[in-house]
């Protein structure tokens, strides 16, 4: 019979053994950080015509040493043919074989050289900081409202979710490297919502089937609003898969980078909402000693 609550402890593992990797991976490779948070220095390049941004970064990544990995080539401008560069920190003899190396090779003059300035690190500092303040702030609310509209305790299994799959997407960061920059606050906040919004779906059989089976523990009406809800859940996320993968497909580097903890937070959310918040309201319940929670 398909038990969600008797396999909880299943889906436990597996979930603390993806984050534990997360936290190991982060204490031995860090997370690799953008120059918008750590500072750097900014090129601003006008073209005057449609170029290759991949080009423009291996130029610069040639010119200034292969030490410097982290080279981001924006295009900019109302026609797209200005390009920004952002890098780590450069002395004055990288910038100008950086300028040099991109007059010579895309064949432009120095006057094409719009700035080279300095980015501080304290923006980055900002950023990160009104993004933990964003990210406590949606999710404070969520848990009002899933309070108001079920209970404090299942307000609390949400927020349990919606922590597991931050922490799973941050996992993904730091076992792949992939650049820590702005797109991670609009990914956190994306996923954020996605999740709740599965897990809302699946509260609300719950209240449903409680109100309809009010003799049955409450373990069986978890595992029957579950399966009521899975086809939902699985077609929805289906489906937004589908249009991410053809996003990562047709887009460009910076869409796929974006995509990639996108497609993982969708996944996790699946997973949260349908095999771990409902089974975290059974654990606050059975904290709070509720009586007819666990099936006989």
């Amino acid at each position: 019979m398909f038990n969600i609550v008797k396999n909880r402890f299943v889906y436990y593992s597996i979930s603390a053994v993806i984050i534990l990797i997360g936290i190991v991976m982060a204490f031995v490779n860090g997370f690799n950080q953008d120059v918008e948070f750590l500072g750097g220095t900014e090129i601003s390049v006008a073209f005057g015509k449609d170029f290759d941004a991949n080009a423009v970064s291996d130029v610069v990544n040639e010119a200034i040493g292969k030490d410097i990995t982290s080279v981001k080539v924006q295009k900019v401008g109302d026609k797209k043919t200005d390009a920004s560069i952002k890098t780590l920190e450069l002395t004055n003899e990288q910038r100008d074989a950086a300028t040099k190396a991109i007059i010579e090779k895309f064949g432009l003059t120095q006057e094409s050289i719009l700035s080279v300035d300095s980015i501080s690190a304290t923006v980055g500092s900002e950023l990160k900081r009104n993004a933990l303040i964003g990210a406590i702030i949606a999710v404070i609310l969520m848990l009002i409202y899933i309070s108001i509209r079920f209970e404090i305790l299942s307000g609390c299994a949400a927020v349990c979710a919606l922590i597991h799959d931050v922490l799973i997407m941050l996992t993904v960061y730091t076992v792949f490297q992939i650049p820590v920059d702005t797109s991670l606050i609009a990914a956190i906040l994306t996923i954020l919502g996605y999740s709740i919004n599965a897990t809302i779906v699946l509260f609300d059989r719950i209240r449903e089937n409680t109100k309809l089976h009010r003799k049955e523990a409450f373990e069986t009406i978890v595992n029957k609003s579950v399966k009521e809800t899975m086809g939902r859940s699985l077609n929805t996320t289906i489906t937004t898969l589908v249009v991410l993968i053809v996003l990562w497909i047709t887009g460009v580097d910076s869409i796929k980078t974006f995509t990639i903890p996108i497609v993982v937070g969708v996944v996790s959310g699946f997973y949260s909402s349908v095999f771990l918040s409902a089974n975290f309201w059974v654990f606050f319940k059975k904290l709070r000693k509720d009586k007819n929670v666990i099936a006989e």
